[in-house]
């Protein structure tokens, strides 16, 4: 009977994250858009899903942050237009498989840090640091992979690559951090009844 309970509950938190995550993808909760740059925070519900609900279920939030990520390039995002405009299989590739191993990423690590951790804290944190780290390299990297040699606008990609990346890398990380590993020490404990019984030094 508690295993269909904890069935239940994780089936609830994944789908109310998931709706989190496509609220954020289509409101201004989402993306921080300064000129062409957009920083997204939908890393957090999918690094919060893969630690509290596991590798599957991560990996399913992530496909939906890409699914919404992609459609932002047919809604007004003007860097991921053009990389629909250049290689509309590519654009998908870098929007689906980053995304997807974030919560793969945070699924698999946050186990074992907590089984190797003697501080939970440790675990929550290094978790988030990882799988955001995990969408910026691995989204950074295809993209310079299948669009390094293309322009934009007349703009060599190298030219709009230093504004861009720069400034993302830096505050999805931090951002993503700090609520990802917050957020799932407060659902960890009270969402999922599975308070960690480690020793805090």
């Amino acid at each position: 009977m508690r295993n269909i309970s904890n069935k239940v509950r994780q089936t609830t938190l994944t789908a109310i994250l998931a709706a989190i995550v496509i609220l954020m993808a289509f409101t201004p909760l989402g993306y921080l858009r300064i000129g062409p740059v957009s920083i997204t925070f939908l890393v957090i519900p999918v690094v919060i899903g893969g630690m509290t609900l596991g590798p599957v279920r991560g990996g399913f939030l992530g496909a939906v942050f890409g699914a919404t990520s992609f459609a932002q390039c047919f809604m007004g995002d003007p860097f991921g237009a053009a990389l629909v405009s250049l290689n509309p299989m590519a654009a998908a590739a870098a929007c689906f498989i980053p995304r997807i191993l974030i919560g793969v990423v945070a699924g698999l690590l946050f186990p074992l840090l907590m089984k190797f951790s003697k501080n939970s804290a440790v675990s929550f944190i290094g978790t988030a640091v990882a799988g955001t780290l995990t969408n910026t390299v691995l989204f950074v990297g295809m993209v310079v992979g299948f669009f390094q040699g293309s322009y934009f606008g007349g703009s060599p990609f190298w030219t709009i690559f230093a504004g861009f990346f720069t400034v993302n890398v830096a505050l999805e990380l931090v951002v993503g951090v700090i609520v990802s590993a917050a957020l799932s020490a407060v659902l960890d404990r009270f969402v999922l009844n599975r308070a960690p019984q480690l020793a805090v030094e």
